[in-house]
Parts: C-alpha cells; structure tokens; sequence
C-alpha cells in the first residue's frame, strides 16, 4: 500500500461538482479507494480546505467533510519544526504565489516519503510529484 498526500485542491474538486476538474477527481478517488491507498495530508490543509469548504459551499458541506472524508485521512499534525521548514522554503523561493500551506505540504511530503500527490494546484506538479 503507498501512500497518497491529498491536497484542498483535490478535496474541493471532489465536492464541488461544477469544479472543471470534479470528474477526473472522482474517478481518482474511486481508484485510490479501490486500491485501499493510505490517504494523508496535513493539518494546515484540513484548516484550509475546511475555511475553503465553509466559504464556497456552506456550513453543511463542512460537516459532510468531517464526517465522510476526514476519517479516511492519516493527518501530519504541524508542529514547530515542519512549520519552520516550511517558512523556510517559502521565503526561499520569493514568490509571491506559492502559500504557506503548500510550502509544508511539500516539505511535509518529501520528510513522510509519500509517493504520489492527489493535486490540482499547478505548484505540485513543477515541485515534480508523481500526481494521481
């Protein structure tokens, strides 16, 4: 079984049905499922996608996620030490673009030796994670 990092751009494909990626995030969920992949991801993106899920869908959608998909999750709780390194890389990179939260989702993801990334944020594909 490897394990699948799973960014808010996924989770808001996969409960947003008129997001443009919304079938090909289904259908990759489908297959992750069916292949009991170990889901993961990190406590800063649970806090965004959450804050992301209230805003543009609604209180009820926040409580479908926490219910449905949150347990499915093995979360990385952001500590002190992951938070510094990815302030780190942030501010090495300089771009304006690129948020906190990816910036330890990618070091989160290279430190837990996760093999592939269930994404729709361009930022992970030129990090060159293997994408679901």
């Amino acid at each position: 079984m490897s394990r699948v990092f799973v960014d808010t751009s996924a989770f808001l494909a996969l409960l947003n049905p008129h997001d443009v990626a919304h079938k090909r995030a289904r259908a990759a969920f489908e297959r992750l499922a069916a292949a009991s992949e170990a889901l993961t991801t990190t406590s800063y993106v649970l806090v965004e996608t959450y804050a992301l899920i209230g805003r543009r869908l609604g209180s009820e959608a926040v409580r479908a996620f926490r219910e449905s998909f949150a347990p499915l999750l093995e979360p990385i709780w952001v500590d002190e030490a992951l938070h510094e390194a990815g302030l780190d890389l942030l501010l090495s990179r300089k771009s304006r673009r690129l948020s906190l939260v990816d910036a330890v989702s990618f070091v989160a993801i290279r430190q837990r030796v996760v093999d592939r990334v269930f994404a729709y944020d361009a930022h992970f594909q030129r990090e060159r994670f293997d994408l679901v």
